[in-house]
């Protein structure tokens, strides 16, 4: 992609719903699994056994985040978006006892030891570091198929040949931007806001826009209820309570000051939704799950306090997806790649943004806000103790949604852009992330997974 070919991810490319704990790790090689089953079947092939063999980061962590349970679920036709995840969380133990799967009214084997973790886990030589090879043979041990494909981020699938190839459409957006300074400008140009520009361009590709922007707010506070309503320890064996429901008891019987409280209401949301993931709930990607709970919540208690109308949601959603598809396009969405940078910073720009608009910013405070939000997380590793998305991860989010406020705020107070812009920052992020030791990003081989003997 050319540095001045327009954007054309769509918003419900950006925010999927799936199961927890990591949307490169889990719904990725979920979908990606489901595509090698499909081009099986389209060509008529019936394999004695399949083999699935995961790289990378894919390796390195993919125990801790149910890596090999998602592509088992794949395999046997299983999608994020409808997934049972009870079934889900007990497959590995469904398919030791019966392994053998429908193949489109054939009877094929898989069993979770056809699962492997590639060791060493390295990156070198990877066309991404979350990589997965699928391989089908027949009875003789021929091989009838083989295709790897990269979780690239956020639950993006690529074949392995396609990395960092953009989404072709038939129909040009209605106001084509490249980066955060031509969205921008096409905002100033036609009078909108940030929002509004990506809405009337998402409506060119789909004619159910806002039936599907309700599906993902609904999703966000039906999340938001289940995990302010669950209780006890996550699973995984760190020992990790739930807080979510104790945080909002709190709030509910005043035992926090009151300036204070919208702040902290969002992050016992924030907590709601990644104590869900962590448990392999499902959740939205915003942009991925391990950073998912940082702009449902903010826009969630937004829409309680300021009583959003349904318009104002919509554009708010499409506000944060703006600018995750800018620094998709030009950085990176995976922790894997750059760091938690890419997640946790991510998420704090678009919410940043997000509240902005709501609050009345002008589409050059809500850029500005962006990058405030994505600049103050620059350098953020991605190194989660035992491969689980629990720790430092579910807390990173709640910082993330102090870090949004604030950065919403500070560009409230500006007259306009800040000396940085967002299409700098992201650069920044971009050459941080490769500039960053493979120990720190989503390998659980360095910072915080290491800190301690016990760990």
């Amino acid at each position: 992609m050319t540095s001045t070919t327009p954007i054309t991810i769509s918003l419900f490319d950006m925010f999927r719903i799936g199961p927890g704990p990591s949307s490169s790790h889990t719904v990725g090689p979920m979908r990606a699994a489901g595509r090698f089953r499909r081009g099986c079947i389209g060509a008529g092939l019936v394999p004695d056994r399949l083999q699935v063999v995961l790289r990378g980061s894919l390796s390195a962590t993919g125990v801790g985040h149910g890596t090999d349970r998602a592509v088992l679920a794949g395999l046997r036709g299983d999608e994020p978006e409808t997934c049972d995840t009870d079934g889900l969380r007990q497959l590995l133990v469904t398919l030791s006892t019966d392994p053998e799967i429908d193949w489109d009214g054939a009877r094929v084997r898989l069993h979770p030891g056809d699962v492997e973790f590639e060791r060493p886990a390295t990156v070198v030589g990877l066309p991404h570091p979350n990589t997965v090879t699928f391989r089908a043979f027949d009875n003789d041990g021929v091989l009838l198929r083989e295709e790897s494909y990269c979780s690239v981020g956020g639950g993006f699938v690529q074949r392995s040949d396609d990395v960092g190839r953009g989404v072709v459409r038939d129909r040009e957006p209605v106001h084509p931007f490249h980066n955060g300074d031509s969205l921008l400008a096409a905002a100033e140009r036609s009078g909108l806001s940030l929002g509004e520009v990506v809405l009337a361009n998402e409506r060119v590709w789909s004619t159910d826009v806002e039936s599907r922007l309700d599906a993902i707010m609904s999703e966000f506070e039906a999340c938001i209820g289940r995990g302010l309503l669950a209780s006890g320890e996550l699973p995984g064996g760190l020992g990790v309570v739930r807080r979510a429901g104790t945080m909002k008891q709190r709030i509910d019987s005043g035992d926090i000051a009151p300036e204070y409280a919208p702040i902290a209401l969002a992050q016992a949301y924030a907590y709601a939704i990644n104590e869900e993931n962590a448990d392999g709930g499902k959740v939205v990607t915003a942009p991925t799950n391990g950073a998912a709970g940082i702009f449902p919540a903010v826009l969630v208690e937004a829409k309680q306090r300021l009583q959003l109308t349904r318009g104002d949601v919509h554009r708010a959603i499409a506000t944060g997806g703006g600018i995750a598809m800018v620094i998709k396009t030009h950085a990176s969405l995976s922790g894997a790649e750059v760091g938690c940078q890419g997640e946790v910073g991510s998420a704090t720009a678009m919410a940043a943004a997000a509240l902005c608009e709501l609050m009345g910013g002008s589409p050059s405070q809500v850029e500005n806000a962006a990058e405030i939000g994505l600049e103050h997380n620059l350098g953020l590793t991605c190194d989660p103790i035992k491969g689980l998305v629990q720790a430092p991860c579910i807390e990173r989010n709640a910082m993330g949604v102090a870090k949004a406020w604030s950065a919403a705020h500070l560009a409230y107070s500006a007259p306009g852009r800040g000396v940085v812009s967002l299409d700098k920052v992201i650069r920044v992020m971009r050459r941080t992330g490769l500039d960053m030791r493979s120990e720190y990003k989503e390998t659980s081989a360095g910072g915080l997974a290491v800190a301690s003997p016990e760990c």
